[in-house]
């Protein structure tokens, strides 16, 4: 019997410390980690709870965050519930792994502290880790604050954990911006936490030797194909799930989530559609500008995998210009919601002008006034009825001004 933690109705957390509570008060059984920036404390953590009886479960320390994924495979497959934690080269060295826990309907949660990937080598939060697994099968939800860390690692769990989804579930924070930031958090009790996630429901474990089953069997041309759509099926109809959870969660704490947020959208002839910690900047930067007369809103999408098209377009289907804000670079393309965004605009009738900035690469500031430039520019497309500036730009640089792929179309 795990000894009784003391929580108050009002706490001071940092993202990681929220996140290790959601997995303390989850009871999670096996969390196999190896340590790296800015993601450490979350599973030191869930260490010290399990070392002080807090929780009734194991602590695995392995040689490389590849192993602790494989770790929590083999945990997971057994019939525990599991999670662990990473960042940036940690995440790019578990990519294989991610592969072999979504192939196996293992429902794993892993709280990324998103941080920047080398080189050259930089410990400061970006989105490219949080790009780099977004094809591989899992279940990807994305917290803005430290409060929202907490909430959507609860969640992670009854999704991945449903019955009807059994898909692993990534949670997203922005290193230190989110990881290290103490905020004001409203935490449930243990008993109301544990009652929302429910006890775990053991499907197809290894260890029923009553019922022998197979993990990672080589199919081939024969039955591969069938697999990975079946597997992409369960990843789309998780849609529903998400939202029935994101709702009951909304019953038990008054907050309510949804798989995209709008913020000011009622009238808004210009938007910033963005992700992570920025959403609230953006946020701040809107309602400044709504004082001035400018109709200005903000998209964020907080489910990115399975991305919600059908969401996107219909929050965005009567805005004139969209700035889409990428926290990654883009590698020789357009930035990855960019192309999402567009994706999903692309049949619409209204065909808003879409514009792409990368902003805040390496953890660089990303500010209100900056934000309010943005709008502005979009305004400015507006009143000039086509896209003034480059399709592609870069914001926040020093130096010289760059931009790409150069266009006058109306």
């Amino acid at each position: 019997m795990a000894e009784k933690y003391e929580i108050k109705e009002i706490e001071v957390w940092d993202g990681n410390y929220a996140m290790s509570q959601a997995l303390r008060q989850a009871q999670v059984d096996v969390v196999a980690a190896y340590p790296i920036t800015p993601s450490t404390p979350i599973v030191e953590n869930y260490g010290n709870y399990v070392a002080n009886g807090y929780i009734d479960g194991e602590f695995v320390m392995v040689e490389s965050e590849h192993a602790a994924m494989s770790g929590c495979v083999g945990a997971a497959a057994a019939g525990g519930r599991v999670a662990t934690a990473t960042s940036s080269q940690g995440f790019a060295l578990m990519v294989e792994v991610l592969y072999q826990a979504s192939g196996m309907r293992l429902p794993i949660v892993l709280t990324v502290a998103n941080r920047a990937l080398a080189s050259p080598l930089n410990v400061r939060g970006d989105h490219s880790d949080m790009y780099l697994g977004r094809d591989a099968g899992w279940i990807q939800l994305d917290a803005f604050n430290a409060e929202e860390a907490y909430d959507m690692t609860l969640c992670a769990f009854k999704i991945g954990e449903h019955l009807d989804v059994r898909l692993p579930v990534m949670v997203h924070q922005d290193g230190f911006l989110t990881s290290h930031t103490a905020q004001n958090v409203h935490p449930l009790s243990d008993e109301e936490a544990y009652g929302f996630v429910g006890d775990y429901k053991c499907v197809d474990e290894m260890l029923d030797f009553t019922r022998p089953v197979t993990y990672g069997a080589q199919t081939e041309e024969d039955w591969h194909f069938e697999h990975k759509a079946k597997q992409h099926k369960a990843l789309m109809d998780s849609r529903t799930i998400i939202d029935e959870i994101f709702a009951e969660y909304g019953k038990l704490t008054k907050r309510t989530y949804k798989r995209v947020e709008s913020y000011h959208m009622e009238d808004a002839e210009v938007a910033i559609v963005a992700l992570g910690s920025s959403v609230e900047t953006c946020r701040l930067a809107a309602e400044e500008l709504r004082a001035e007369g400018i109709k200005a809103g903000v998209v964020a999408p907080r489910c990115f995998r399975p991305f919600p098209f059908d969401l996107i377009r219909e929050a965005l289907k009567d805005v004139k210009a969209i700035a889409c804000l990428d926290r990654s670079s883009p590698g020789g393309a357009m930035g990855a919601l960019f192309n999402e965004v567009s994706a999903a605009l692309y049949s619409t009738q209204s065909r808003p002008m879409v514009t792409n900035f990368i902003y805040g690469l390496g953890g660089r500031d990303f500010s209100v006034k900056e934000a309010k430039r943005i709008f502005m520019e979009q305004k400015a497309h507006v009143d000039a009825g086509h896209i003034t500036t480059p399709i592609q730009q870069f914001s926040g640089l020093r130096g010289p001004k760059l931009g790409f792929f150069e266009t006058k179309r109306s």
